[in-house]
């Protein structure tokens, strides 16, 4: 009989805590094991080493001089300084970056709009290390008050070993984001793909608060994937990120029709920006589905069709998604809902169609304007999350940083 590694189930149990204290603000000990199903004892050992390590922070409520009997009831928060990290999303037509404290509030942020997809990997990196250092300077900190940098990106990543498969971003497959970015930094990083730092993002900020089981859907140029479940990213062999794109629609003798095909900005717009300088521009600028929406609404019919195909397609991928998920939420995130009803009709209307009957009160579909803050502040939470469940002083081995221990992703 196999028994569970009693440092696993420390990291495990510290992670709860720490994530508990986050999301319900000032707790006692008691409404954490109630909430958590962890005994007082195991409470009062991780909390007391927490406290040591400066991570939380003991708050007194009542005054026994005040005239108060009994001893004051000791509150637990999470201690804002004992962590700063920063989130990065790379987009292809800019730079968005945050710093945060330990409990994932915005000390600085900061968007660079710079065309960046295609660019060599030192240039790009070179990028990310100016835009996370200016950053770290308007939060009014050091490099060396970082615990450690997130950087997403639309992809498939493997997030263990920072390794970018494949991206929209880069000219070439198995790029070595991670140690580029490390090798200018000198601090730990993680490299995650936005599918999964904006699931972290509305899990802990945004539309998924309340919910720990659920699946985020991105739909932009790159059409990915976030599952949430119990409150943990879901991730594929080798931690690999989940891509939506591939999924096959249909299929004929000659090649098989996916998605991304479909669905994608590059399919709605379908070559038109080659004729057509504002369209052109717009894709440049970051806005190139406004543009879209105004030809659209100006009476292009063609737009407006390729849209509408868009949705359909995107309504039956998500019918199949709640199928095999079950999920009790469907956040909807990305520029391409800029088109509103033009999208969006179509989107239901095939949903409606193609949900089972016994499905069909299952999944709510939450659309979500998510900005550049979202994002990055997604990535931060991914960096906090680990930092949640890593090894601290008291309550484990010390988790420092070695540049030489990049193969293999691990920090040690």
């Amino acid at each position: 009989m196999k028994t569970a590694d009693p440092e696993l189930m420390r990291a495990i149990n510290r992670f709860h805590v720490l994530d508990t204290i986050r999301r319900y603000g000032a707790i006692s000990r008691v409404e954490i094991g109630d909430r958590i199903q962890l005994s007082p004892t195991t409470v009062s050992a991780i909390t007391g080493s927490l406290i040591e390590d400066g991570l939380i922070l003991p708050k007194h409520e009542g005054d026994l001089r005040g005239g108060n009997r009994g001893r004051p009831r000791v509150m637990l928060a999470l201690n804002p300084k004992a962590a700063r990290v920063v989130g990065a999303k790379i987009a292809a037509t800019r730079l968005a970056f945050v710093v945060t404290d330990f409990q994932g509030d915005v000390l600085a942020e900061l968007v660079l709009p710079l065309r960046v997809d295609r660019l060599p990997l030192s240039v790009i990196a070179d990028l990310v290390e100016d835009g996370v250092r200016r950053c770290v300077l308007d939060a009014g900190i050091a490099m060396a008050d970082v615990k450690s940098v997130a950087v997403s990106l639309p992809g498939i990543i493997e997030h263990g070993t920072g390794l970018v498969r494949a991206s929209s971003i880069f000219r070439d497959a198995d790029v070595p984001l991670k140690e580029a970015v490390v090798e200018r930094l000198g601090i730990d990083v993680i490299v995650e793909s936005d599918a999964n730092a904006i699931t972290m993002g509305e899990h802990w900020f945004g539309q998924a608060r309340d919910c720990d089981d659920f699946v985020l859907v991105a739909i932009e140029d790159n059409l990915t994937l976030g599952v949430m479940h119990g409150g943990q990213i879901f991730r594929g062999a080798r931690e690999l990120s989940l891509t939506l794109g591939d999924m096959v629609m249909g299929a004929d003798p000659d090649h098989a029709v996916k998605l991304a095909d479909v669905a994608s900005e590059k399919a709605i717009i379908n070559g038109e920006e080659i004729n057509n300088p504002r369209m052109r521009d717009a894709i440049r600028l970051g806005s190139g589905m406004s543009h879209v929406r105004d030809m659209i609404e100006a009476g292009d019919n063609k737009l407006r069709v390729a849209a509408s195909n868009a949705g359909a397609a995107l309504g039956i991928a998500i019918a199949n998604l709640v199928a095999l998920f079950a999920p009790p939420r469907v956040i909807l995130v990305g520029s391409t809902l800029t088109l509103g009803p033009h999208l969006l009709d179509a989107l239901q209307s095939s949903f409606a169609k193609a949900i089972p009957q016994s499905l069909r009160e299952v999944a709510q579909i939450v659309i979500e304007n998510a900005d550049d803050r979202l994002w990055a502040r997604g990535a931060a939470a991914v960096a906090l999350g680990e930092l949640y469940g890593s090894p601290w002083g008291t309550t484990g081995p010390a988790r420092t940083f070695n540049a030489d221990a990049l193969e293999g992703g691990k920090s040690l």
